[in-house]
């Protein structure tokens, strides 16, 4: 799909979703084959003719300035990552490369400095497809201790955090609000496949969870968007039980990315991850006996399982 196909359909989708009554718009009391605004009203919301908008719409119309842009964005009540997503998806067509592969992402060594000397907080390096490049010990066993800790190492066989939220049994039950991670994660795919209509890479991925998940393709349908720079989840860990974290982006806007979980100081959350880092560090002798979780006080889930390593 070309880029002004891609921006019609983000206008059209958002505009079904914008009721009249949202934007004050008076209806009159007639019936309306469809609950959200006429291109019509959105055009005179926005400032532009009619005719303008439905050729934007329908793909016939390049060039639109950033003026415009605004308006409609102002109109359809975007915030500011759905503004500046849908300035991306206007550009597309124009820095769109040809014939050119996705460069390979790798971690730098300041990444992976920084991966060490951070030995008490989990922290996982993504690339912009939501490949693990990397992880430290105990983000391989917060995220994903189910799966081989040198997993990230092969280019070939690197996990993909968006396949597990979607895919994987172990990581939808990981988190006790699976749809707000999982709607997080798509808003996030959004905005990265805005901003990089080139990758290939990330169109197939798009297509593969499209067509082994059902929820990932009603909630791609959706356009949403959304920067994932902070984020607060209660997660059913196996091993400690229930804990909160909240998961930071720390560098926002460049490729790779690393992402951190951290619990409140005091906490039942910190013990229990206090716990996971010493069930899972190097030194660790005696580790649990299989089905028989570790006590964290008030935050360990009745049931909970230990993982194999």
């Amino acid at each position: 799909m070309n880029g002004q196909a891609q921006l019609g359909d983000f206008l059209r989708t958002r505009r079904s979703q914008l009721r009249p009554a949202d934007v004050g718009v008076p209806t009159y009391g007639e019936r309306r084959r469809v609950p959200g605004l006429r291109r019509e009203e959105l055009a005179l919301l926005a400032g532009v003719s009619a005719s303008y908008y439905t050729r934007l719409e329908q793909g016939q119309s390049q060039g639109a300035s950033p003026d415009v842009l605004d308006a409609i964005a102002r109109a359809l009540r975007l915030d500011e990552s759905e503004r500046l997503h849908l300035h991306d998806l206007a550009q597309a067509d124009r820095h769109r490369p040809r014939n050119r592969r996705p460069a390979p992402e790798r971690v730098t060594e300041a990444t992976r400095q920084l991966l060490e000397v951070m030995d008490d907080v989990p922290a996982i390096v993504l690339g912009r497809r939501s490949d693990v490049l990397a992880w430290n010990r105990l983000g391989h066993a917060l995220f994903a201790g189910h799966l081989d800790p040198d997993a990230p190492q092969s280019p070939g066989g690197r996990p993909n955090m968006a396949r597990l939220v979607f895919l994987d049994p172990h990581t939808r039950e990981l988190y006790a609000d699976w749809p707000s991670k999982a709607k997080a994660v798509v808003g996030s795919l959004r905005l990265v496949a805005g901003q990089h209509p080139e990758d290939s890479a990330l169109h197939a991925l798009v297509g593969e969870l499209g067509s082994k998940s059902a929820e990932f393709a009603t909630m791609w349908a959706d356009h949403r968007v959304k920067a994932c720079t902070v984020a607060a989840y209660e997660m059913r860990h196996p091993l400690v039980g229930t804990l909160t974290v909240v998961q930071q982006t720390l560098s926002r806007g460049t490729d790779p990315v690393v992402v951190v979980a951290t619990t409140e100081t005091t906490s039942p959350s910190r013990t229990a991850l206090a716990l996971l880092a010493q069930a899972t560090g190097p030194s660790t002798t005696a580790r649990p006996a299989p089905h028989e979780p570790l006590s964290a006080g008030p935050s360990r889930r009745p049931g909970s399982q230990v993982l194999a390593d």
